[in-house]
């Protein structure tokens, strides 16, 4: 369809025609070509179609029916799709095909298609492949690939690349590799799909292995290739191989695809390489919204909040407009260094722009919000949210714990389970076993905790066994803490320990502080703030000599103390 021609005279020209009614075979061609460029516009109502193909008589044309077949299932119209489907007289494989697509009722549609004998084709068999992705079953996966298997397409490089990408997505590295093996004649998209395997699950030589593989079998990569590799540098300890990957792409000129050098960006920030990031991003050319978006969040993941900032003013001047990934990152980059100004404009940049529906940055408000001092402005940003999730409510739950709202915390985990507004998780757990030990609720804690374990059978992490110390802890109750250290399945870590300690000296019990305070040095011998937390401890009880021979330690094993700082946002006038 011409783009002169809009979606509003394309419906009144259909309507038109139905109206006049028109011989049979009149203008046929050209209804029909109407017909076909409306139903692929993604936001018309399906009564607009349906009615002038009825009308027309164009109702019994198998292809204008699958397609509105098609167009029922995007619109999310699935009993309409269904009610299509069943007044259809003739149907071939691309109607069964486009049911089977369908993550909901595909399946069911895919039995009826076996029972009614019709023969499968190759886009068959993808669609069932991306079913069982949606829907996370490798048993139906294995199923449908011994389906692939018996109706002849085992050799078939396009469904294997499908079927190498299934297996990949589930986890089932080895399956993949075998169906790779399997093809003797393996085009690029085949190996780009193995190589995509490998770097998804976290398999960076394994990744490099197929690489080299496809570079002596004569196959050259291409910009998915290249994307892949560089995903599988994202960690520090293969930086360097990074660095010789960007060799590659820019001797094969795949530097200029947006998405490779994306993916280089995206590289070089999780490798705290923030500079040759910002390099890599100053030569792009074109640079789309994503290309932003990498880069802003590289900054957040320095710590670099105001960078980020910068470069989200730039990226107005440049009238790319950002999403809401972009605005999510900005908050959170702010809230983390308390930029309360930034957090303002950026406040006011959602609402106009209407980003702030999603919840991802109405979430990423409440967070910044408490992190900035600010927990009236948190609560409202929570409150202004339309239907809250367990993101919502877990973001303000910490905010109240984090401004010693203890009380309020609690109360607002119970209004979410009363309300059944979702399952909480291990996240909120933490969250409200915070609060309730900033705030002594000793009781309440301890039913949270077992709440956790009995009712919604989320074993304890590290972090909860920590919360459960300091619960104790704080409320004076050294000997039941030191119970749940000494029991707890895994080994306290250096946070747990600490806390433990800080309460020793609170309440004046050197002997237990002692104790943890050898595991804790254990842990970690190098850093100077647990021997300074020994030491203050031994102090607090007159033990001198024995704080002056910790500070003869730490200055062994730590040299010297580096000096704290903090900084204050000064309104500039």
């Amino acid at each position: 369809m011409p783009p002169s021609i809009s979606k509003q005279l394309l419906i009144t020209q259909l309507h038109k025609t139905a109206k006049n009614n028109p011989k049979p075979n009149q203008l046929q061609s050209i209804n029909l070509s109407f017909i076909s460029n409306a139903l692929k516009i993604p936001d018309l109502k399906h009564q607009q179609l349906h009615s002038p193909m009825i009308k027309l008589g164009y109702n019994s044309i198998l292809s204008l029916q699958n397609q509105l077949l098609s167009f029922y299932l995007k619109c999310n119209k699935s009993n309409d799709a269904r009610k299509l489907f069943d007044e259809m007289l003739v149907r071939n494989v691309v109607t069964w095909n486009t049911l089977i697509r369908d993550s909901h009722m595909g399946l069911c549609y895919f039995r009826r298609m076996m029972m009614e004998k019709v023969n499968p084709d190759r886009i068959t068999c993808l669609n069932l492949v991306i079913m069982s992705v949606q829907v996370g079953q490798i048993v139906m996966g294995r199923q449908f690939h011994c389906c692939i298997v018996k109706w002849g397409f085992g050799k078939d490089c396009y469904v294997n690349s499908c079927l190498v990408d299934m297996y990949a997505k589930l986890g089932f590295v080895l399956e993949a590799r075998r169906v790779f093996e399997d093809v003797l004649e393996k085009d690029l998209v085949l190996w780009n799909v193995m190589v995509s395997c490998y770097a998804l699950n976290g398999l960076t030589d394994e990744s490099f292995e197929v690489f080299w593989m496809m570079r002596v079998d004569g196959v050259n990569g291409d910009e998915f290739t290249y994307t892949s590799l560089v995903n599988c540098c994202v960690s520090y300890a293969y930086r360097e191989l990074g660095k010789q990957v960007h060799g590659l792409v820019l001797r094969f000129g795949f530097d200029r695809d947006v998405v490779v050098a994306s993916a280089l960006v995206d590289m070089y920030a999780k490798n705290e390489n923030i500079v040759d990031a910002r390099n890599v991003f100053d030569d792009m050319s074109p640079r789309n919204v994503i290309s932003w978006n990498t880069m802003i969040v590289g900054y957040g993941h320095c710590g670099n909040g105001k960078e980020a900032i910068k470069l989200l003013t730039e990226m107005l001047r440049e009238d790319i407009c950002p999403d809401e990934l972009t605005l999510a990152s900005i908050v959170s980059s702010c809230g983390d260094l308390s930029l309360n100004c930034q957090i303002l404009q950026v406040h006011a940049l959602s609402l106009k722009s209407g980003i702030i529906t999603f919840l991802s940055v109405s979430n990423s408000f409440v967070n910044a919000y408490s992190k900035s001092g600010s927990i009236v402005s948190a609560l409202k940003s929570f409150n202004a949210i339309k239907t809250p999730d367990l993101v919502s409510y877990t973001s303000m739950v910490q905010a109240y714990a984090f401004h010693g709202l203890s009380r309020e915390a609690v109360d607002l985990f119970n209004k979410m389970v009363l309300e059944s507004v979702s399952k909480p998780d291990k996240i909120m757990f933490l969250g409200v076993l915070s609060a309730c030990s900033h705030g002594g609720l000793v009781t309440e804690g301890l039913h949270y905790f077992e709440s956790m374990t009995k009712e919604y059978k989320i074993m304890p992490e590290l972090e909860h066994y920590t919360c459960l110390v300091d619960l104790f802890g704080r409320a004076g109750q050294l000997d039941e803490a030191f119970n749940v250290l000494v029991s707890m399945p895994m080994k306290p870590g250096p946070d747990t320990l600490g806390s433990f300690i800080g309460h020793c000296k609170v309440y004046k019990n050197l002997e237990l502080a002692k104790w943890a305070g050898e595991k804790l040095l254990m842990l970690e011998p190098n850093k100077n703030v647990n021997y300074a937390l020994m030491s203050n401890t031994l102090a607090c009880s007159g033990r001198w000599s024995d704080v002056a021979m910790i500070r003869v330690v730490m200055q062994d094993n730590c040299g010297s103390k580096e000096p704290g700082c903090s900084w204050l946002e000064v309104v500039e006038t």
